[in-house]
């Protein structure tokens, strides 16, 4: 079996395919039209992010048999065309997980206690007590959309906090368990004090969240995205903070994270979102840990192996 890996990787994933006996070649350099010149000799590709992977790229990709996504998402990958060409999906949801779930509780705790604002004064010679006087995220209701590995995870960690978790997850039947009781999003709608969003991009909930769907909640709430940018409208974000329904937001991910090529709309969001204390933001780090670098490898592999 012959594997092309089409993006960065790191290092342990070698061995774990060396030690299968499968054949790799490591193009991390490869472009598009590279990736698609080389395909039809391989049977298998890794991506992680580098490019959408639709009909155009597989068309001529006659041995292929699987794509292995590095990560957790697969809006990448348009999985009606692999599904018809027999091309078999796999991808590390449970390879983050623990480190998305930190990452969102650190957000939460930064936001909460001003820990990014007091150190900045404090490194400016502020001292300041009373004006960075914190809020406890005991008792809070949290209301997690996507109950899925990332969900899950930061549910289970939200109970060390003594947090009330509901869960929505249009997904999934039955999957209220000791750490979040199965919810719906009216529910959320009414009673969450935290929203924190764990939910794949599709067409359904592309700036699903938007001035709408904010106005909606029964009383001001904080807002922690670790999913995709493109669900939630920053416009929106910004009324929502402007108009005190938004608390705060723990934003890891962007509408457009090319950062240095926004529209002038988005440019204007994001001026307002870098100074707000209300923010706190990351460059899509949620799961993007040293363990959960070797960890993606190691769930990859043992899918592809169990699948074979």
């Amino acid at each position: 079996m012959k594997i092309l890996i089409a993006d960065s990787m790191h290092s342990s994933l070698f061995n774990m395919l060396e030690e299968k006996g499968w054949e790799y070649a490591y193009h991390p350099q490869y472009r598009r039209e590279d990736i698609k010149t080389a395909l039809p000799d391989y049977d298998g590709l890794i991506i992680r992010s580098k490019t959408f992977v639709d009909r155009e790229m597989l068309t001529d990709a006659k041995k292929l048999k699987f794509i292995a996504r590095a990560g957790a998402g697969l809006d990448l990958i348009d999985l009606d065309v692999a599904r018809g060409l027999n091309i078999e999906v796999f991808h590390a949801g449970t390879g983050n997980r623990d480190s998305v779930a930190e990452h969102a509780l650190g957000m939460l705790l930064g936001l909460f206690n001003n820990i990014l604002k007091a150190d900045r004064e404090v490194r400016h010679g502020v001292w300041d007590r009373e004006g960075n006087r914190g809020v406890e995220l005991m008792n809070k209701t949290v209301g997690i959309i996507g109950y899925g590995n990332n969900g899950t995870a930061t549910a289970k960690r939200l109970s060390g906090f003594g947090c009330r978790v509901l869960a929505y997850d249009k997904y999934r039947d039955r999957y209220g368990n000791e750490f979040a009781q199965e919810s719906s999003v009216e529910q959320i709608m009414a009673e969450a004090d935290i929203l924190s969003l764990h939910i794949p991009l599709t067409e359904t909930s592309r700036y699903w969240i938007d001035e709408k769907f904010i106005e909606q909640f029964s009383k001001p709430f904080y807002l922690v995205n670790l999913s995709r940018g493109e669900i939630v409208k920053l416009e929106a974000v910004v009324a929502g903070l402007q108009s005190g329904k938004i608390l705060g937001a723990c934003l890891d991910v962007l509408e457009n994270e090319k950062i240095t090529k926004l529209t002038p709309s988005q440019q204007a969001s994001f001026d307002y979102l870098r100074t707000s204390d209300q923010v706190v933001l990351t460059p899509h780090i949620g799961g993007w840990t040293h363990e959960s670098y070797v960890r993606i490898n190691q769930v990859l592999v043992e899918q592809i192996s169990n699948w074979l």
